[in-house]
């Protein structure tokens, strides 16, 4: 069965679009590869049986994508090409591509960081004053971002959270100085940009990967510190509760992804709404069987519950970001991403 484009990985894809290209243009671009990656190319070029049109088109619109994004920012910056992408592509297309460009060329800061075990940068931050712990994890990966501050004393975590989301603009020279420092604490590259990080969408994206105990904490000292920006971070969060919000082919969609003990655990603490609408999209065999199973299942651990709520959660965010469903909040043509 042939593999979709969207589970090929970046050496795979390379491999694709050189194949694509043909072997005169690909003998060009080995001649600025060093010898270990033409090696590696090599290998998977020779690992590749045939090329599927439908790997190919994508491979080949993904890469004129980035190369048409590239030329935009080296014309007026990365918030041009944005604007430009935005209106060509649409803003989630624009954010992917972006996103997708700036990791290639490893031009945003602390990318040494999104590298290393978040145990290891946790050890050399949490330390540090809130707002330099905020600065870095603006900057990683929100897997990373979700681990370190979880593992943060309860008492800090939600400070962090709120520095984040209200962080603006920051100083090239205290990024500088900030990257400088954990470079050589962590002994990597040093890579220096200038963008814009923080903001309230890295804290949801950060809060949508920490489990549920750790994510309720932070939302409710923000709401005693701060409940104009806890209701706007909440407003833009998914959590399970908001499968109501899905429609019924979405739900019936998220039904065949998830497993039905993760289900059933979620479910049993669960109230009505949330119970009614997915058994609205069951078979009443199904329902019947859930109900029964639930009902002899007895006293559950709430740390279990939370984990079947947080994969299936996952599971909702994977299905959206690959534009298998849609999630939509307060109406309108609204996106919770």
């Amino acid at each position: 069965m042939a593999r979709s484009a969207k589970e090929l990985n970046g050496r795979q894809k390379a491999a694709v679009l050189l194949i694509s290209l043909g072997p005169e243009v690909s003998a060009q671009v080995f001649k600025h590869l060093r010898e270990e990656e033409i090696e590696q190319l090599t290998l998977e070029i020779a690992n590749v049986r045939r090329v599927d049109t439908e790997d190919k088109e994508s491979v080949l619109t993904e890469f004129h994508q980035i190369c048409v994004a590239q030329e935009y920012i080296s014309q007026g910056g990365i918030n041009y090409a944005k604007d430009i992408l935005e209106k060509a592509l649409g803003q989630q297309k624009a954010f992917d591509i972006i996103n997708r460009l700036t990791a290639h060329l490893q031009v945003r800061p602390f990318d040494f960081a999104r590298k290393a075990d978040p145990n290891q940068i946790l050890n050399f931050i949490q330390n540090e004053h809130p707002q330099t712990i905020a600065l870095v994890l603006s900057y990683l990966e929100a897997e990373q971002s979700a681990a370190i501050i979880a593992a943060l004393p309860q008492e800090r975590q939600a400070e962090v959270a709120r520095r984040i989301a209200l962080m603006e603009s920051t100083s090239p020279d205290v990024i500088s100085q900030v990257e400088h420092v954990l470079e050589q604490k962590l002994s990597a590259n040093l890579v220096t940009d200038y963008t814009q990080a923080g903001g309230i969408e890295a804290v949801v994206s950060m809060l949508n990967n920490v489990d549920r105990s750790t994510e309720r904490s932070i939302l409710d000292t923000l709401e005693i510190q701060d409940p104009e920006l806890a209701e706007e971070i909440k407003k833009r969060m998914f959590v399970f509760e908001d499968i109501v919000l899905l429609d019924d082919k979405s739900i019936q969609r998220v039904i065949r992804d998830i497993e039905n003990a993760d289900l059933m655990l979620a479910l049993k603490v669960a109230n009505e709404e949330v119970r009614d609408v997915v058994f609205r999209n069951m078979s009443k065999r199904m329902v019947e069987t859930f109900r029964e199973e639930m009902e002899y299942m007895g006293p559950v651990r709430l740390r279990d519950v939370e984990e079947a709520q947080t994969r299936i959660v996952g599971t909702i965010r994977r299905l959206e970001e690959s534009g298998e469903i849609i999630i939509a909040r307060g109406g309108g043509d609204e996106i919770i991403v």
